[in-house]
């Protein structure tokens, strides 16, 4: 038997912060999503897989366009008209009723667990193998019981749990549908194929318990590679293999030029169009490492989305979306103050504090929400906050001179 598992596939994400992008290179981000589902889609029917069970959060809204649910509809025809048996949950961004889904009925189509109820189902392959998934849907946007305790026993049959969730926390951070790995592993499950978390990872692997990760990255924290998992089990032993398989028809990446003194515009120029060599579709992010040595004027050339642009169409199919400063040096300031200071970051830059700090900001939207629970983005918040102090010392220290 074969299977593809894939999540957070997110169709009409809005790519928020990239509207500055010329249209064509804007409308290309937008169908990025939809172009990775259609190779998921003509992968299964080249493997003739015999399920495809997908994780939750299929749209990026409870309320999705009408062209990504035709879209989607007509992706799923596919999959059903080959007799390919397809599984769906809904995640936390896609929470609908089952009546809002414009999936044609279908024995070869099955939304699981609908109404956030655990649900059991049994199919069988063209072959005579017989399987079980259980899992259960989202209907509101949050669910913070444990599911998985109502999850049932292992029956004999080969067993899949589908589930949209996420591993509790010792922080306050939000969970989703929380579980611990030791429950999951206690149900002696054959396959536990979960989406919500963008970062492919495998919890387990006796039992298996994957993330595939999303389907196309959305922004630049997301740079791994994405698309799907191709699974085969073997019928008579039960044991099962993965591979990954990517989709996505665009990357995400990061580029870094490193200052240690001044240098001009046009040095400066150079050096950024040499540190990005794309040999496929690449939206960069670009870091300024020592950026106290950059002066007033290049800072705002470097904050202007039309100085991307101009370098970008120095690229080939490629685009400069992004430009973050940080710092290769300690601030500018006596030792006693660098003690005080020191003490105020380590009391400010922690993540309680800067989740309490950007609470209201974070729930303006969920990549927001999303955001603001990253390590990473409170370390970029934190350089930044340098690369600032630094500038403004550094002016001072010139008008005392």
């Amino acid at each position: 038997m074969k299977f593809i598992h894939f999540a957070d596939a997110h169709l009409d994400s809005p790519f928020l912060g990239l509207s500055f992008l010329p249209s064509n290179q804007f409308y290309r981000i937008q169908q990025a999503p939809n172009q990775s589902l259609t190779k998921i889609v003509d992968l299964a029917l080249q493997e003739q897989v015999d399920l495809v069970l997908i994780a939750g959060d299929t749209f990026d809204s409870s309320r999705p366009t009408p062209s990504s649910q035709l879209f989607f509809a007509r992706q799923i025809k596919r999959l059903t008209a080959a007799e390919i048996q397809v599984v769906m949950i809904f995640g936390n961004h896609d929470h609908m009723q089952a009546t809002d889904l414009l999936v044609p009925e279908s024995p070869y189509f099955k939304l699981l667990g609908a109404g956030e109820q655990v649900e059991t189902a049994t199919f069988k392959t063209a072959a005579g193998f017989v399987y079980t998934v259980n899992g259960f849907s989202y209907l509101n946007n949050h669910i913070t019981t444990d599911l998985a305790a109502q999850l049932p026993t292992k029956s004999s049959n080969y067993t899949f749990g589908l589930m949209h969730a996420q591993e509790k926390a010792s922080s306050n951070q939000n969970v989703y549908a929380p579980f611990t790995l030791s429950e999951l592993k206690d149900l002696h499950y054959d396959y536990f194929a979960l989406g919500h978390i963008h970062l492919r990872q495998i919890l387990s692997e006796d039992p298996l318990i994957v993330y595939p990760g999303n389907i196309q990255g959305r922004h630049i924290n997301e740079r791994d590679a994405k698309g799907c998992y191709l699974g085969e089990i073997n019928e008579q032993t039960k044991q099962t293999t993965i591979k990954f398989v990517p989709t996505s028809p665009i990357k995400w990446a990061k580029a870094q030029v490193k200052l240690t003194e001044e240098i001009s515009q046009n040095d400066l120029r150079e050096q950024i169009l040499a540190s990005m060599k794309p040999q496929e579709p690449t939206y960069y992010s670009l870091e300024i490492v020592g950026a106290e040595f950059l002066n007033e004027q290049e800072q705002e050339l470097l904050k202007d989305s039309s100085f991307w642009q101009a370098l970008s169409e120095q690229l080939t199919d490629s685009q400069l979306v992004d430009v973050r400063f940080a710092t290769n040096s300690r601030l500018q300031i006596a030792a006693s103050d660098q003690v005080y200071f020191s003490q105020a970051a380590a009391e400010i830059f922690t993540a309680d504090k800067f989740r309490a700090l950007s609470k209201s900001w974070a729930k303006k939207d969920d990549l927001a929400t999303e955001l603001a629970q990253e390590p990473q983005f409170l370390q970029e918040i934190k350089e930044l906050a340098a690369v600032n102090l630094n500038n403004k010392l550094k002016g001072l220290s010139d008008e005392t001179d």
